[in-house]
């Protein structure tokens, strides 16, 4: 006896709607809610920035601060106070070049159920940004690309702002001036 279907995994593919399916088991997120997200990253990393420099600066003055000076003695040739200044700067600068590694780790370890959809939004975001983005080779010290990485970026509406200013800058050094 023959069926009358021919195939039914085609037959199948045809009545069934075509799904992406949710990265993470979870719902996927919306552009407005992953800008949000993101925007909450970003504050994160600032609220730790902060105080990891503040940690440099009075570690680093602790430190120097204490050290046995002799002002007679040079150190590589610059005044022992100029060099222990210039070592408690570098602290600060340490702490605050830590303190967004150490913000975004808290905002993982925070938000650990929506890593998954929030790396997949990311990854999907950046190649949007590198597919829109005007060509660097373009840009002059005069006129520099307009935000280059989309760091700006906290809304749609200013996506929006992103892809006509990255738009115009491409007419503008891409078509001769008439």
């Amino acid at each position: 006896m023959r069926s009358t279907v021919k195939n039914p995994v085609l037959l199948r593919f045809k009545t069934t709607p075509a799904q992406k399916p949710a990265v993470g088991g979870g719902k996927a997120l919306t552009w407005s809610e992953y800008l949000a997200i993101r925007g909450s990253k970003r504050k994160w990393q600032l609220a730790v920035t902060i105080p990891c420099a503040l940690i440099g600066f009075f570690g680093g003055a602790t430190y120097f601060g204490s050290l046995e000076t002799d002002p007679t003695r040079p150190i590589m040739g610059i005044d022992p106070f100029f060099f222990y200044g210039a070592c408690t700067v570098a602290c600060v600068g340490m702490g605050a070049l830590i303190g967004p590694s150490i913000g975004v780790a808290a905002w993982r370890a925070r938000h650990r159920n929506q890593l998954a959809l929030v790396d997949a939004m990311d990854r999907e975001f950046y190649r949007r940004i590198a597919k829109n983005r005007v060509d660097a080779s373009l840009q002059s010290p005069t006129h520099p690309v307009p935000d280059y990485y989309g760091e700006k970026i906290g809304s749609l509406h200013q996506y929006r702002q992103w892809l006509r200013d990255q738009g115009k800058y491409k007419r503008k050094h891409t078509l001769p001036e008439e």
